[in-house]
């Protein structure tokens, strides 16, 4: 009975002596040193590209800037795209550009070209020989030969006045008939910068009158496009315009034919921070450079 307790204590001696071997044991370690796997991320969507004749509207876009921009009547705009509301443009949208077949929208037209009044008949005169201008025959004009008669009329007692400067060889034979004139006295106080400044600042008193620098038809009156404050477009032909900003008033309506000198604002500084008027001109939209096209003074 003692020998089988003995062997009953050893064999218990050697199951608490193993339990303790298997607590003592260090519990496994992950291995961190292989990077887990990443997904990979997802290309960025790319911009919208837009399709010749259409563009895709973005955050910020109006309507009436879209059509300036590129030269066209903001009201044929929302026509062609069936826009009950101009303001009514969503970002993402897509808009046509061009006019779709069935759609009828009214072109510019020229305004008539005014009648000259026939100067009055001239008293007649004894016809010379006449002769080129030159000092020596303003020279000759001034003596009397011996019969107390002029010699030959001179055909100008001054050069001829040197001609306006002509516009850009790039416009068509509808814009080479326009006849540009300044659209404000002033001192010009920002020249034309492609990418900094799309036409000329010039400088002013408030109230100033602003003046159509061509015939044409108000194309746009309003406030609509910010930087520009108070706005005049006027559309010359198929493919110039001209734009007039800063204005304290507007004088002119959409649809109102105007003709060349007459005055359309008053100079102001409507979204900007000095009183002056900046003017551009546009041809298919892009801004041109408008010494290209007025006359030198």
């Amino acid at each position: 009975m003692t020998k089988k307790y003995s062997l009953f204590l050893m064999a218990a001696s050697l199951v608490v002596l193993t339990a303790c071997e298997t607590v003592k044991q260090p519990a496994p370690v992950e291995d961190r040193s292989m990077p887990l796997p990443v997904a990979p991320a997802k290309p960025a969507p790319e911009e919208p590209k837009d399709k010749d004749g259409y563009y895709t509207v973005h955050k910020g876009d109006t309507l009436i800037r879209i059509a300036f921009d590129r030269g066209l009547n903001y009201r044929d705009l929302a026509a062609w795209n069936n826009l009950t509301n101009p303001d009514d443009i969503k970002v993402d949208q897509v808009l046509r550009l061009t006019q779709p077949e069935g759609v009828q929208v009214a072109a510019v037209p020229t305004p008539p070209q005014i009648e000259k009044t026939p100067p009055p008949p001239r008293k007649s005169t004894p016809k010379g020989e006449k002769r080129p201008y030159s000092d020596t025959a303003v020279a000759d004009l001034q003596k009397t030969d011996e019969r107390g008669e002029k010699p030959a009329v001179v055909a100008s007692l001054a050069p001829a006045p040197a001609p306006a400067v002509a516009p850009p060889a790039a416009v068509s034979a509808e814009d080479r008939d326009l006849s540009w004139t300044w659209p404000s006295d002033g001192r010009v106080v920002a020249q034309f910068d492609e990418g900094k400044n799309k036409g000329i600042d010039i400088a002013g008193r408030a109230g100033q009158q602003v003046l159509a620098a061509e015939r044409g038809k108000v194309m746009y009156a309003g406030s609509g496009i910010r930087g520009y404050g108070n706005l005049v477009i006027v559309k010359h032909s198929n493919s110039l315009l001209s734009a007039y900003a800063h204005n304290r008033s507007i004088l002119v309506k959409e649809g109102q034919e105007v003709r060349r000198g007459q005055a359309i604002a008053e100079m102001g500084d409507s979204d900007t921070d000095t009183v002056k008027l900046h003017f551009e001109i546009r041809q298919q939209g892009k801004p041109v450079d408008p010494s290209k096209f007025l006359p030198n003074r």
